[in-house]
């Protein structure tokens, strides 16, 4: 069915890019549902390379093909190649003793074979992925490498495909170092797990699966060897309570979700608020309202970060702009988070999650130092000379309060959602006390420390197009078409919804 193609998209270049792109050159359509729901984006005169097997009466009928476009003239502005992809594969895996529906699953390899093949690329490293991939099933490994090769030689054997195409290395000058491909949720994940380590804290997520973050939790299961604990609670609510807990108990705590799960967290993150504890709240947005658009990448749900709570509960926002980004955006999260022993809002999306893009992996002391002291006595003299622990009693330069592990002797303290005496930690009504202590939670927020807002402007321009988040790719491609196309225009790009730079 049409809303149950499932496709990604590629593009190379020989310089860096910013974007999936708006239309691509080939199409590969694996079916009749595949063919319809992308041929709106390829342009006229685009190469689209049908899998014939699949395009028969009844697929054609599902997605509403009385006829087919393969012959009644409807593709007559494209370069089509019908292939039969399904037959080729299984005829090229015969000797692998498979199925034919084991079989049937590497004709993806077999495409990009072929269009490895008209893209001139190399192919060592796509058999040694392979390898690599399925080292536990030599048997696939070498059914993929065989399908891959097979799409290959079709192509260089093959009348149908009169042209291909040669696509240059880099010019562009990258920083030098080791790089390696990598998507936002995969970069998120290490970059939580080197906040961590940077700060000399274990890990701890509490998270409910919820597309498309769901990877995160998925990832950070792995990583036991680095201190990581994951709990996969029975519902939001459940999440983000563990890891307010753990995060009670001495840990950095996260949890992971999408917008509705902000709406289930809203009370809890109120309550961080006011437990003045850090959290990192990671927020891969997708269309809403409601269920909305899972698989869809919305900017949906800023407002909800910036005041989804009741009364008033300020949290910092930050918000990566690319699939690298992550890294450092969770990074940066997580100093704000244990600096200002606050809640930190971390708004990622869909198309960063799942979007990848090469990535220069850091030197560890590139990275910064985010170590906490933990409250290890009283920080208060009475009059009478007694010496106290005041949970509440701030830090003047972050209005940090300070962070007591339960069991540290002599640290005990009253803690929860009432609203605090200053200082005291006690419960306290006073209006005049709350109005204080809601105007320091804010200041607390307003005042934490964030770099200057970098703006491009090389031609004193009078326009300024300013952007946040994902949109950074396609701001920065327009931006680009702009100024070679002689107009003048500047760029910024905002990381820090709040506090605003």
């Amino acid at each position: 069915t049409l809303p149950g193609v499932s496709s990604f998209q590629l593009h190379f270049a020989d310089h860096d890019i910013l974007t999936p792109g708006d239309a691509p050159n080939v199409l590969v359509a694996m079916n009749p549902a595949a063919l319809k729901a992308n041929i709106a984006d390829v342009p006229p005169g685009a190469e689209i390379i049908v899998n014939t097997d699949e395009f028969t009466k009844r697929p054609m009928a599902k997605v509403g093909y009385p006829t087919s476009p393969l012959e009644d003239g409807s593709l007559a502005n494209y370069r089509v190649h019908p292939v039969p992809l399904t037959t080729l594969t299984i005829e090229a895996l015969k000797e692998f003793g498979l199925s034919r529906k084991e079989a049937e699953r590497s004709k993806n390899m077999f495409a990009l074979g072929l269009l490895s093949w008209m893209y001139h690329r190399p192919t060592e490293s796509t058999e040694q992925f392979l390898r690599t991939k399925f080292a536990k099933k030599p048997n696939i490994a070498e059914a993929n490498v065989a399908a891959f090769r097979a799409g290959w030689n079709f192509g260089e054997t093959t009348e149908d495909f009169a042209v291909s195409y040669e696509v240059a290395p880099a010019t562009s000058a990258f920083p030098a170092g080791t790089y390696r491909n990598i998507s936002g949720n995969l970069a998120l994940s290490y970059g939580l797990i080197a906040a961590s380590h940077q700060a000399d804290l274990p890990l701890y997520l509490g998270s409910y699966p919820i597309t498309p973050a769901s990877d995160i939790l998925h990832e950070l299961s792995r990583h036991k060897n680095f201190g990581v604990r994951t709990f996969q609670a029975e519902d939001e609510i459940a999440a983000i309570g563990a890891a307010l807990g753990a995060s009670f108990g001495g840990s950095l705590a996260v949890t992971t979700t999408s917008g509705p799960g902000v709406a289930l967290k809203s009370e809890t993150i109120g309550l961080a608020v006011s437990l003045e504890l850090p959290l990192l709240v990671v927020a891969i947005q997708r269309g809403g309202p409601s269920t909305g658009l899972p698989t869809k990448t919305e900017q949906a749900d800023l407002l909800q970060a910036m005041y989804g709570r009741n009364g008033e509960a300020p949290v910092p926002v930050v918000a990566p702009r690319t699939p690298a980004d992550c890294f450092d955006a969770a990074i940066e999260a997580a100093r704000i988070a244990v600096t200002y022993r606050t809640p930190v809002f971390l708004l990622s999306d869909g198309y960063l999650a799942n979007g990848s893009e090469p990535w220069r992996i850091p030197e560890t002391d590139e990275l910064p130092d985010l170590r906490v002291q933990f409250a290890t006595g009283p920080n208060h003299t009475l009059p009478d000379g007694t010496d106290v622990f005041w949970p509440y009693k701030r830090d003047p330069h972050t209005l940090a309060r300070p962070w007591a592990v339960p069991g540290t002797p002599g640290l005990e303290h009253r803690i929860g959602g009432i609203e605090k005496q200053d200082g005291t930690g006690n419960i306290s009504y006073d209006p005049a006390n709350h109005d204080f202590m809601v105007r320091t939670r804010q200041a607390k927020i307003d005042n934490i420390h964030i770099p200057d807002l970098t703006v491009d402007d090389p031609h004193a321009a009078r326009t300024l197009v300013l952007g946040w988040g994902s949109t950074y790719g396609p701001i920065t491609a327009a931006v680009r078409r702009l100024r070679t196309a002689g107009h003048p225009i500047a760029q910024a790009h905002l990381r820090h919804i709040n506090p605003f730079p």
